[in-house]
């Protein structure tokens, strides 16, 4: 058995031009954004998915569904796809977190996988455990199977850790560009990276996420 699973980080938003946290707060791709959603669809259209998962986030839809329009996918928009939960951080710009909570700040920037966002948010190791079933789940659903899956960029930077055996607290060190195309493998035991932060059919990309 192998799959492989093609994910999209949603395009850009002006939150994310703000440097704004958005969490699960639902924002909606801004003209740049949009633009990218319609580069990246027609980049895929050679491409022979089996199936197409999305965020239910405004932001993950308004780029799956461009995608899916160009490639004729029907879409399974999954809240278990969703970026992690910033609980009181989120609407805050980085800076903005910083000065009102500087003590819960640091150890978000340090990768602390025990700390809990205030407010309702998770934990970056309950984070990374709803992104590992999720991805498996859809793996296993699919044997030999190509899918596409769009989504955020903080599932995203755990996708890579469980890809390529990162650990949650290392210093991140690979871009996660908006709409950009990003492939791993499963081989029903074990996760591989196939190809990571393709841009070519992009003009201009943010990478605004901390720890770069």
């Amino acid at each position: 058995m192998a799959t492989r699973i093609c994910l999209v980080r949603h395009g850009e938003t002006a939150w994310n031009a703000e440097h704004r946290l958005q969490g699960h707060t639902d924002i909606p791709l801004n003209d740049t954004g949009l633009a990218q959603a319609r580069a990246t669809a027609a980049s895929l259209a050679a491409e022979r998915f089996d199936a197409a998962y999305s965020s239910d986030l405004t932001r993950a839809r308004q780029t799956a569904e461009a995608i899916a329009r160009h490639c004729g996918l029907d879409l399974d928009f999954d809240a278990s796809l969703r970026e992690r939960h910033y609980g009181s951080f989120q609407a805050l710009t980085y800076d903005e977190a910083r000065a009102r909570f500087p003590e819960h700040y640091h150890r978000f920037e340090t990768r602390d996988p025990e700390f809990t966002f205030p407010e309702g948010g998770e934990s970056l190791r309950q984070f990374a455990a709803r992104i590992r079933r999720t991805l498996e789940a859809i793996a296993r659903r699919h044997p030999d199977g190509t899918v596409l899956i769009v989504t955020h960029g903080g599932v995203l930077d755990i996708v890579h850790r469980i890809a390529t055996g990162k650990g949650l607290e290392a210093p991140r060190d690979f871009t996660i560009p908006n709409a950009a195309l990003n492939w791993i493998g499963w081989d029903g035991s074990a996760w591989s990276l196939i190809a990571w932060a393709r841009q070519d059919h992009l003009n201009q990309t943010l990478d605004e996420l901390p720890n770069a």
